[in-house]
């Protein structure tokens, strides 16, 4: 069954009309606004034959309300929701080469759209979120993602510690980031079935999140104790890409 989402913002709703305009029903647009922006994003509906219609900046307000729409909003019809239960699928999928970003507890929807967007880049299998004390995908989110909660699977699991040991029974190796540990990302192996799992913006990792690690990494700082702990969604970025780095060059 689809499901109906509103998404906001110029560069959201342009992604979304580019990688995923099967899904989108209509675009309403405000009524007398001058950005060239919005007249391309117009002209785009148009020629994939998706409804447009003009409306008053009050209309728009009422259907995202405090949220930032920029004179656009679009109905989406997301295709597919997924659960726990299809991790196992998806991981076979990938025939030994699964790449997941396991979240314990992000709470900010602008970390993760970020995200979700580094994942999506990187060709992640699946990012995994708890459904309890984790913001959920929601319109911020998708804003923020640019269209990438729409096209990676985003598995919101009840318990993350048992998700974690039915991954490792899968033949995942589960990889958390933390600062004080003394191992470092660079020297791991990336290119099987991984998941690295990340912690939320306060506290990092929960502690039963970090006993079902294979192993607790760092990111390797040269700036020491003058720098600040990396925000999640640049650390997502940077041990993704780390991984792609490997699968390319081996």
């Amino acid at each position: 069954m689809s499901q109906k989402q509103w998404i906001a913002g110029i560069n959201a709703v342009s992604a979304a009309l580019e990688h995923d305009a099967e899904h989108v029903r209509e675009v309403l647009i405000e009524a007398g606004a001058k950005n060239p922006r919005l007249a391309e994003i117009e002209n785009r509906a148009q020629r994939l034959d998706i409804a447009v219609r003009k409306v008053a900046t009050q209309a728009l307000d009422g259907v995202v309300g405090n949220l930032r729409h920029q004179g656009v909003v679009a109905r989406y019809a997301a295709a597919k929701t997924y659960g726990e239960n299809d991790l196992e699928g998806l991981i076979e999928a990938a025939e030994g080469r699964a790449l997941l970003l396991v979240l314990d507890g992000v709470q900010d929807p602008h970390n993760l759209g970020a995200c979700l967007r580094s994942a999506a880049a990187a060709g992640a299998t699946a990012v995994v979120i708890p459904k309890d004390k984790s913001v959920q995908v929601n319109a911020t989110v998708r804003k923020t993602s640019a269209g990438a909660a729409d096209s990676i699977p985003v598995v919101p699991v009840t318990n993350l510690a048992r998700t974690m040991r039915d991954l490792q029974k899968q033949g995942v190796w589960l990889y958390g980031l933390a600062g004080e540990a003394e191992a470092s990302l660079y020297a791991l192996d990336l290119r099987g079935n991984v998941a690295l799992v990340l912690g939320g913006e306060s506290d990092g990792l929960r502690r039963l999140t970090r006993e079902n690690c294979d192993q607790l990494v760092r990111i390797p700082m040269p700036g020491g104790s003058e720098v600040e702990s990396l925000n999640v969604s640049v650390a997502a970025g940077v041990t993704l890409f780390e991984a792609v780095r490997q699968r390319v060059a081996g």
